[in-house]
């Protein structure tokens, strides 16, 4: 396989199909999913192929629809009546959710995290709490940090980048941005960004709450494929809050838990080489581009495909956020 361009980087990453590029293409693949919804709730909050949809256990709770192909959630109680509190809600769909993984209907749940992630309704409404490795089998949006931390140093910046390890059940050996971790259901983006450097690097909170810096969101709608272990094909439309860390160069990132192999100090040369060779987990690569453009490594002078790939950063998601 050849380098990568940037564009084939974003292509990797956000590579759900848009209605304005084929529409044709794009009506048939949107016809082959199931729509995810919960009763009461007007909106859909996710696509689902076929194949699981069609292999979800039904009970009670409940219900597909062939004809409009969908899914519904259909939460009750004991007698029959509609259940309308978040947590009664929550606890059904873990219990459900749990008897599914038991069963061993579908390799993604083999990846059980036991953290919960946040689905919103169109009034920015909290609807459900989910297991985080079931979110993909429903398409819903997921959320994260992602934060670059970099030197500068007389040879210029220089960016820390870990490698996965080999035992991750998702994208296994291939790098990672500095810090990265998903938001769990009632989680401030900077108190998880606070966690996850010390869970991930070893950076000190007091570090990261002076030095570190918001810069905005990125959204995606990714397709999964073999490398994210368990079905391909499913759905995973994400926000990612993004953060920079300029670092000092006597503070050195640590492995503090089993995600990382370790860490690399990089020039930004040797960062773009290894994006290039598909060395980056793709949505890494994709937040990287991001911050190679905020810092002027990558402009249009240099980038034939600029325009495209700064737009491509900002993904209007189809389906309700908070």
């Amino acid at each position: 396989m050849g380098l990568l361009s940037n564009l084939d980087l974003v292509n990797e990453c956000d590579n759900f199909p848009y209605y304005s590029d084929d529409p044709d293409k794009f009506k048939v693949l949107w016809n082959e999913y199931y729509h995810f919804y919960l009763e009461g709730c007007g909106a859909c909050l996710g696509y689902m192929t076929s194949s699981v949809a069609e292999q979800m256990p039904l009970t009670p709770h409940w219900r597909l629809d062939k004809l409009n192909r969908r899914l519904i959630f259909q939460p009750r109680d004991d007698l029959g009546n509609p259940v309308t509190d978040l947590d009664a809600r929550s606890r059904i769909l873990a219990h459900y959710l749990q008897d599914v993984r038991e069963r061993r209907i579908f390799g993604v749940l083999d990846g059980w995290r036991n953290e919960l992630y946040p689905i919103y309704g169109p009034k920015r409404e909290l609807l459900l709490s989910m297991e985080r490795s079931a979110t993909p089998l429903f398409g819903v949006v997921t959320y994260g940090v992602h934060m670059t931390g970099y030197v500068m140093t007389g040879e210029g910046m220089k960016i820390w980048a870990p490698r996965r390890a080999l035992t991750k059940q998702t994208y296994p050996g291939m790098m990672d941005n500095t810090v990265a971790g998903g938001l769990s259901t009632g989680e401030k983006p900077f108190e998880c960004l606070i966690r996850e450097c010390e869970e991930e690097a070893s950076l000190p909170a007091d570090l990261v709450r002076a030095a570190a810096r918001a810069c905005g969101t990125l959204t995606y709608f990714h397709v999964r494929d073999a490398r994210a272990g368990g079905e391909t094909g499913l759905c995973q439309p994400e926000c990612q809050y993004i953060y920079d860390l300029k670092m000092p160069p006597d503070v050195i990132p640590k492995p503090g838990d089993d995600e990382a192999i370790d860490f690399q100090l990089l020039t930004v040369d040797e960062v773009r080489q290894a994006m290039a060779e598909g060395r980056f987990k793709p949505n890494c690569a994709h937040l990287l581009l991001e911050f190679l453009v905020r810092h002027g490594f990558l402009t249009a002078e240099n980038e034939p495909d600029y325009i495209e790939i700064v737009a491509r950063f900002h993904r209007r998601l189809e389906f309700p956020t908070p």
